[in-house]
């Protein structure tokens, strides 16, 4: 059942940071009550497989009460300690591995209850072209966007990039800083500072990676998708857009993004502009794909054919 007081609390969350782009939200840990764990716990996943300490979602509902009561306790004292993930690498459907992470039951349930947080304060900040990890938005509407902006705006080149390894390349002292612009409450960031530091299993090899977000936690979409829309989203269009000549837009899905312009000059110019302005940043190297950069049909009353290819937003 729906808890009746999760929903008051991120809708007034969402409001106030709404209402307020520049707030600060310094007090999101004491939220975090037993019912806002029983409604985490009803959004993670139960059919995902078991983390290094081999606790499967059915097990831990057979105690549900006593888990939940025990696991509040612990963050509420600060004893909560963060289980390393075990990695695994799956097949890609282009060919090559991808890793992974299989964090803890228990884990995910703590960082879906952090994730419903943040989302309600970053769903108000991010952009209309983000696409990427964010509920009800898919790489359909995504690619659909792009045909109609192309068409209605005249754009007739495509620069289409994605970020290489992005999920293991975030720097971490990076993700802090642009985490505390808009939540700054010191229980949460430790929270996610267990998470980044707890350690990282393969093959039965413990390390502990110093940059990244591992794949496959709950938190690491929200972290990631943050991080871009501060060091892409936010600085293209603070930085790139009012120095084009003619028409520009930014869309994204996760790491993948696409910027249309309406003249030439612009798109050229925009390459080693959004490089080396990312690389400055902090965020990791962004590659060019080999149709970055292509004409299409300007009329804007038919659809062009720039940008359009079934890979964009699907890798």
């Amino acid at each position: 059942m729906r808890s009746p007081t999760v929903t008051p609390k991120l809708q007034r969350i969402a409001a106030q940071a709404a209402r307020d782009p520049d707030r600060v939200f310094t007090t999101l840990a004491h939220l975090i009550d037993e019912d806002f764990l029983r409604e985490a716990y009803r959004h993670t996943s139960k059919s995902s497989a078991p983390g290094i300490d081999g606790v499967t979602a059915q097990t831990y509902a057979e105690h549900l009460d006593e888990n939940l009561h025990d696991l509040h306790e612990r963050l509420r004292s600060g004893c909560y300690q963060a289980r390393p993930v075990e990695r695994v690498w799956i097949e890609k459907d282009e060919g090559g591995q991808r890793p992974i992470g299989k964090p803890a039951f228990e884990d995910k349930i703590v960082q879906r209850a952090v994730a419903m947080l943040l989302e309600a304060i970053y769903e108000q900040d991010f952009y209309d072209g983000s696409y990427g990890f964010r509920q009800g938005r898919s790489p359909h509407e995504a690619l659909h966007e792009l045909r109609q902006r192309c068409m209605t705006e005249g754009i007739g080149w495509i620069v289409d990039a994605d970020v290489s390894g992005y999920f293991d390349s975030i720097d971490r002292t990076r993700l802090r800083e642009v985490l505390r612009q808009r939540v700054n409450d010191g229980r949460i960031l430790r929270l996610i500072g267990k998470w980044l530091r707890a350690g990282v299993v393969e093959q039965g090899t413990l390390t502990h990676p110093e940059t990244g977000v591992v794949q496959g936690g709950v938190i690491s979409p929200v972290l990631a998708n943050v991080f871009l829309h501060h060091v892409l989203d936010a600085w293209f269009e603070r930085e790139v857009r009012p120095r084009m000549k003619g028409r520009c837009f930014l869309i994204r899905f996760a790491d993948d993004f696409v910027i249309g312009c309406e003249q030439e000059g612009d798109a050229r110019k925009i390459w080693p502009c959004c490089r080396s302005g990312l690389l400055a940043s902090g965020s990791p190297f962004i590659r060019r794909r080999r149709r970055s950069l292509r004409s299409g049909n300007r009329r804007p009353t038919r659809e062009p054919t720039v940008g359009t290819a079934h890979s964009t937003f699907s890798d």
